[in-house]
Order: C-alpha cells, then sequence, then structure tokens
C-alpha cells in the first residue's frame, strides 16, 4: 500500500505521515528533507539557493548517509528548500528516488508537495492536508522556539504565504491537490485527531467503501 500525503508547509502532514506509517507498518520519507538536505548543502558553502547549476549539482551528488537532521528544521534550511526545490533539474535529480522508495516491496508513506500528482500518481491512498496561514505559523514559531530559535510569528507568516505562492505557482510541479486526495484541513485539529480521521479515510478506501 501507498500512502501519498501532500500539503503546505506546518499544515502537519509530516508528524501525521510518521504516525500512520508507524501504524500501518509502512516505511516512511519526508521528501521534503531531500530538498532541504539540498539548500542546506548550498547555504554550507556560502552558494546562493538561486544558482540553478550548483542546486543541480548538489542535488545529483546528495547523499543521505551525510545529512545532519538538526540542521533540516530551521527557517533558513526551509525557505532554501522552496527555492531550489522550483528548480526543474533538482526535482529530476530527486524524483527517481522517490519513486524507487515509493515502489519498495510492502509499501510506503511520503509526504511533500507533489506526490499525489507526480511522484506517486497510483498512490493506493492520497491526503492533501492542510490548515490556515495562521495556525501553521503558530506551530511553525513553536517548533522553531522549541529549538532555541528567536524567531517572530508574523515574520514566520509572511514566508509561509510568499512560500505558498512560489511552491503552487512554480512551473515545475507546482503544490496542488490531486483530483483524487482526500482534503484534510487540521486548523482545529490535533494530531491525534487527524491522526484517527485520516486512518478512517484509509481504511474505508482499504475495504472499498470509499474511491481512493
Amino acid at each position: 500500500m501507498i500512502i501519498a500525503i501532500d500539503g503546505p508547509a506546518a499544515a502537519g502532514k509530516g508528524t501525521l505521515a510518521r504516525k500512520l506509517a508507524q501504524h500501518y507498518g509502512l516505511s516512511y520519507l519526508d521528501t521534503g528533507s531531500l530538498y532541504r538536505a539540498v539548500g542546506c548543502a548550498l547555504l554550507d558553502a556560502g552558494i546562493d539557493p538561486h544558482d540553478a547549476k550548483a542546486a543541480a549539482a548538489a542535488a545529483r551528488n546528495l547523499d543521505l548517509a551525510n545529512i545532519d537532521a538538526g540542521n533540516l528544521r530551521t527557517a533558513e534550511a526551509g525557505e532554501a528548500a522552496s527555492v531550489v526545490s522550483a528548480n526543474t533539474q533538482v526535482r529530476e535529480a530527486l524524483l527517481r528516488f522517490q519513486r524507487n522508495f515509493a515502489s519498495r516491496e510492502g509499501g510506503a508513506v511520503l509526504d511533500g508537495r507533489d506526490i499525489g500528482t507526480i511522484v506517486a500518481p497510483d498512490a493506493d491512498i492520497k491526503l492533501f492536508v492542510t490548515a490556515s496561514a495562521g495556525e501553521r505559523a503558530r506551530r511553525r514559531w513553536l517548533e522553531l522556539k522549541g529549538l532555541g530559535e528567536d524567531v517572530d510569528e508574523a515574520r514566520i507568516r509572511s514566508e509561509i504565504e510568499k512560500r505558498d505562492a512560489r511552491d503552487q505557482s512554480r512551473a515545475s510541479a507546482p503544490l496542488k491537490m490531486a483530483e483524487d486526495a482526500h482534503l484534510l484541513d487540521t486548523t482545529k485539529l490535533d494530531i491525534e485527531a487527524a491522526f484517527h480521521m485520516a486512518v478512517s479515510l484509509i481504511d474505508d478506501a482499504r475495504d472499498g467503501g470509499v474511491s481512493a
């Protein structure tokens, strides 16, 4: 079984995806971490993430074994990830890895922004997880504050709204809800409520009660 989870930044899709993978005994891939890793590689080398050629090279040479997960959750990493994800060559370099992961025996859960539309269009179940910009900014502010970063919630909201616009308007694999995806708005839901709703949707689909 392949579960594709898409949605904008800080909507809760990563936390939900991890819980679903554990619940169903499936492998999990946070595809956004791949783009964050490419962005971090450029930042660490002092290279502007807008440098298309350098970004493509970083994506082709990405070694997951060398990724420092602690550096991937910063605001700078998220912004750099959004920039490099608009690079067609970067997306092509990482697409094969993601598809190979999705096709592994036993199935997988993948979350990102183009899983249901590009990476795994034939996924057994697709969820589009979203929340209001204000709520997503609050969640990201709490996350970054917990990491010890001194950040302003209003600035985070502005960056989220800019990132949404960039992700939705990019020429290559823009963020959008797949036609056969189930919408899950988590604005007023905690993670447990969102998880139980997602499990219900998935189980109904597996039982043939809902078209996936």
